[in-house]
């Protein structure tokens, strides 16, 4: 052990957003117990099935759509990015490396805009 602070991970997240695959109840249980706010969409056929039960199965989860709109947002920058072939690949090893060519991809992105 190198006894680095860096060696572990730095906290558990505050809140996460995540697509509809991800709506299932072992995920939504386990984050509930570590304290984490989640906002996934909730499928179509959950959505019926809990309108046919009626009040008997509780209220629905909540949901945020804004939050969800900033998530598509940044995912939607992300796939911009990849667009480049060494930052899809991850060809640059090394961490300052890898840095400046997401750098300079954002540039180039922001320069077309």
């Amino acid at each position: 052990m190198s006894g680095r602070s860096c060696d572990r991970p730095r906290k558990e997240p505050d809140s996460l957003a995540a697509d509809k695959a991800y709506r299932n109840r072992p995920i939504r249980e386990y984050l509930r117990r570590r304290g984490i706010r989640h906002t996934i969409p909730g499928k179509s056929g959950s959505q019926a099935a809990r309108l046919h039960k009626g009040s008997r199965d509780g209220r629905p989860p909540g949901f945020d759509a804004d939050r969800y709109k900033k998530r598509n947002t940044v995912e939607r920058a992300i796939n911009r990015l990849k667009q480049s072939r060494a930052l899809a690949t991850r060809y640059d090893k090394r961490g300052y490396v890898f840095l400046g060519t997401a750098t300079a991809a954002a540039v180039v992105i922001w320069l077309r805009a």
